[in-house]
């Protein structure tokens, strides 16, 4: 409701017997009396030189609501379920199969792994799921939950939207006290055979979801087992029809770093998908124990980034363009501090800009 004082206004001065009466519309708030001294009984201000009569009456018109406008997603998030089964209420499924993609002379084991789950964990690339491991913790209490970005598209492996794939890495090191540890759901899933039993919760997160504009680009930036979200977009992408996703519309450019040559994870699946759409389908590895830049510096995911700095940052100012980053929390600093200096050149501060394409879904993170 939205109301105005309706006044009309009569000034009488010393020095005149009479001046025309002035109308006007006043909102209430801005009504100020200067100088005089107010008379309650006859509606007067008086003052020095003249006395003010004041007669209003308030009234009110309506306003109809101002409608907050929902922001559109631009990600493929319509009819996203999440959460259909938590911790306490897990999904049990079945191992189908569980093979190890590193080569035996590779810094650590990463397996690939694939459960059923009989169309009952409805999920979309870029979702995560839960495992949680058998047996109890230090407290006797059930192991926890762990989330693992899903590495399979929304249709799965066999492609008859009943199975999810998972891409894991065992973790085992050495403590300050030279005891050997072993992560427990890490070792828990490597060591899964066909047939067996898997808990599962979820699935979850919108964060890492697909683009829903056929005619984007996307960036996949992953270390390690951070590739998993982006086997499964661009399993979609190149493996699948979709009436949605063509791979004559679509661009995508992944940068995948790894410690050396026999860590490298899903090459030939990547290799044929772009001997299938060359001109949609770019990928880029960081090799850091056996790559160096020409300055002699190790050959991490930003350093290879750096190589094509002008020309990400070309991409970055479309707003059609994504950026999707999973893996190693360290790699975003280098990405800053590539982007920092190219912005400038532009007249741009890199962090506000930054923000912007977060605040637009261009800019998704999900590091550990």
């Amino acid at each position: 409701m939205a109301s105005t004082l309706n006044a009309a206004v009569s000034l009488t001065s010393s020095k005149s017997s009479s001046l025309p009466a002035t109308s006007c519309a006043i909102a209430p708030d801005r009504i100020r009396f200067a100088k005089g001294a107010f008379n309650y009984k006859s509606n007067n201000v008086v003052t020095s030189r003249r006395m003010v009569s004041v007669r209003a009456e308030v009234t009110t018109t309506d306003t109809p609501p101002v409608k907050k406008v929902e922001k559109e997603s631009k990600k493929n998030e319509e009819g996203v379920i999440t959460n259909k089964y938590r911790p306490k209420e897990p999904y049990t499924g079945k191992v189908l199969l569980n093979t190890k993609i590193t080569a035996d002379d590779a810094p650590g084991e990463t397996w690939h792994m694939v459960f059923s789950h009989q169309g009952e964990i409805p999920y979309r690339e870029g979702q995560s799921v839960g495992v949680i491991a058998d047996g109890i913790d230090k407290n006797g209490k059930p192991n926890k939950v762990r989330l693992y970005s899903i590495a399979s598209s929304a249709l799965g492996d066999l492609g008859n939207s009943e199975t999810v794939s998972l891409c894991v890495k065992r973790l085992v090191y050495t403590n300050d006290a030279g005891e050997v540890v072993k992560g427990v759901c890490s070792n828990f899933l490597c060591d899964l055979k066909p047939g067996s039993d898997v808990k599962l919760t979820g699935p979850v997160g919108k964060e890492m979801l697909m683009p829903k504009d056929p005619n984007a680009t996307v960036i996949m930036l992953a270390t390690g087992t951070g590739i998993a979200p982006f086997r499964s977009f661009l399993w979609k992408m190149f493996f699948e029809k979709h009436d949605d996703y063509k791979v004559t519309e679509y661009s995508a450019w992944l940068f995948l770093g790894v410690p050396t040559t026999s860590s490298l994870l899903y090459t030939d699946e990547f290799d044929k998908m772009k001997a299938k759409a060359p001109e949609n389908f770019r990928v880029d590895y960081a090799i850091s124990r056996e790559q160096a830049n020409d300055k002699g510096e190790k050959m991490y995911i930003q350093t290879r980034m750096a190589q094509y700095a002008p020309e990400l940052w070309e991409l970055l100012k479309k707003d059609n363009t994504f950026v999707y980053m999973c893996g190693l929390k360290g790699m975003e600093k280098g990405i800053d501090d590539i982007m920092v200096s190219l912005a400038a050149n532009d007249g741009i501060d890199w962090f506000d800009y930054k923000k912007q394409l977060k605040k637009a879904e261009q800019w998704n993170v999900e590091v550990y």
